[in-house]
């Protein structure tokens, strides 16, 4: 599949993120090479592809998956367009990393999961890059370990500076708390069932008709109960933080603001501005494993049944931030393939 042991990657959709992905294959991690970069904006593309040997531009995905140089995909294009990427990737047996979402919604989520399950093997990764940050892989070990007993709650916080124009309360449930979602589950290695959200007054801060800060709260099939403070516009900068409470002891993770300093009239430490200033390892990490395991043949990390639960649970707390209800989340049996 690969030459040489260099993996030749296409990365399609070249906004913030597959940007910064073009530069972390280039430039930070080993064992692969950008073969291919894909855009509708061509110039954006050109200008990409003519600084990295080897990389050809393209606007079609489907063209650059054909390109004889491509041995894999990564995709960070626009959500909506994710199904058609991922079957076109499923018709050439190519191996992916998709960022979140992996489709917008559970009906699509679906469709690509049964596309892959008639694959009969694994071929996808999604980029939900918090399980490969070093905090969350601590806390995530001391938990199967049972350090500190069975684990009853989570307790979660979320928070960034501003949102960008036309962030919507929706976005605050599909784009942000999905993290939340996504680290519950694999954290107590649980299904969520039942979502609530409640609003309080809303910051001044916020932009007109956003609804921010919330409270989400989460059920899980083990009879867990997580909650998660969302404030997307603190004003201040990115924070993320975890703890859990087990029964014979806590362990938090988050509080780490790197150097802390004394001088005149100040101390503290640093609050870092976004989210890939603070998950920027984790990123580093994700893409490196990505890699490696496909160099060997092989699929790890969350699969299209953490995609599809994440869009299952995401619309379930939409309807739960409308209506103020208790909304249950519906799933379907989970197939073998993703045991």
């Amino acid at each position: 599949m690969t030459s040489l042991g260099t993996l030749g990657v296409a990365v399609i959709g070249t906004g913030r993120m597959g940007a910064d992905h073009v530069r972390r294959i280039d430039e930070v991690i080993s064992g692969a090479r950008v073969a291919a970069v894909v855009d509708i904006d061509a110039a954006r593309v050109k200008h990409l592809a003519d600084r990295i040997d080897g990389c050809t531009a393209y606007t079609d995905p489907a063209a650059a998956m054909d390109d004889p140089g491509v041995d894999a995909v990564l995709i960070a294009s626009p959500g909506p367009a994710h199904e058609a990427t991922l079957l076109d990737a499923f018709a050439r047996d190519l191996p992916v990393l998709c960022e979140k979402p992996l489709t917008p919604d559970a009906a699509s989520a679906l469709r690509v999961l049964e596309a892959e399950r008639a694959l009969g093997h694994r071929r996808v990764q999604v980029g939900f890059m918090r399980r490969y940050d070093a905090g969350y892989r601590s806390l995530k070990s001391l938990l199967d370990q049972g350090t500190y007993g069975r684990p009853l709650m989570l307790h979660n916080k979320h928070r960034n500076a501003d949102t960008p124009p036309g962030f919507t309360n929706a976005m605050m449930i599909n784009d942000s708390v999905v993290h939340e979602i996504d680290v519950t589950r694999w954290l107590l290695d649980d299904e969520i069932t039942a979502v609530r959200v409640l609003r309080p007054s809303p910051t001044g801060n916020a932009p007109e008709g956003l609804s921010d800060p919330q409270l989400i709260l989460f059920e899980t099939a083990g009879g867990r109960v997580v909650d998660t403070e969302l404030f997307v516009n603190c004003g201040f900068g990115y924070q993320v933080s975890c703890e859990a409470v087990c029964e014979g002891g806590t362990a938090r993770i988050g509080d780490d603001h790197g150097v802390f300093s004394n001088t005149a009239g100040h101390w503290g430490g640093a609050i870092p501005p976004g989210f890939v200033e603070r998950f920027e390892e984790a990123y580093d990490r994700q893409v490196q494993r990505w890699v490696r395991a496909t160099l060997r043949g092989e699929v790890e990390g969350p699969s299209c049944w953490d995609g599809y639960a994440a869009a299952a649970v995401c619309e379930a707390g939409v309807l739960a931030q409308a209506g103020g209800e208790r909304v249950a989340v519906e799933l379907i049996e989970r197939p073998a393939l993703y045991r």
